[in-house]
């Protein structure tokens, strides 16, 4: 059930966000401030390990989020995820429910809360360990929301 180019495009979508997100015209100027980079330090900063691991660390995010944002997977991983041992009960459901909520908004909305209620609570608590303050966490913890709102509408979307 897993779809693996809806996944990489999820993954990858983040690049284009961030890259809108952290402009200076946007919120760059003021995370520079926040956490206090400096141009001359991101300059110095090795991209290739930046962009790798961001995307490394997207993928995990876009691998994850479909269990969130369908509903359908759910009823799999009730079956333990063999289909050959599965009881009617799972073929009743499907055949009822399966494209069910396979909308880009409902896989968006699941991202939105994903993004709200589990990004933004770990964010905000090692800001509060960091000394940082609300402008630090809104802009960082703001990427994320937005990233997962559009990965769950694309994961949700795409069957």
């Amino acid at each position: 059930m897993m779809n693996f180019p809806a996944i990489l495009v999820a993954t990858i979508v983040t690049l284009p966000i961030g890259f809108i997100w952290y402009h200076k015209s946007v919120f760059g100027t003021v995370w520079m401030r926040e956490t206090g980079v400096t141009e001359e330090s991101a300059r110095k900063a090795n991209m290739l390990k930046v962009f790798g691991l961001t995307l490394i660390f997207s993928f995990m995010l876009a691998f994850i989020l479909p269990t969130l944002v369908i509903h359908q997977i759910g009823a799999l991983q009730l079956t333990g995820g063999d289909l050959t041992e599965v009881k009617p009960s799972y073929t009743a459901f499907m055949a009822d429910y399966a494209h069910n909520f396979r909308t880009f908004k409902h896989g968006a909305l699941h991202g939105f809360m994903a993004g709200l209620f589990i990004i933004l609570p770990s964010i905000g608590i090692n800001a509060q360990f960091e000394g940082k303050g609300w402008k630090y966490i809104l802009i960082n913890a703001g990427y994320f929301i937005v990233c997962l709102t559009i990965m769950g509408g694309i994961l949700c979307a795409w069957e």
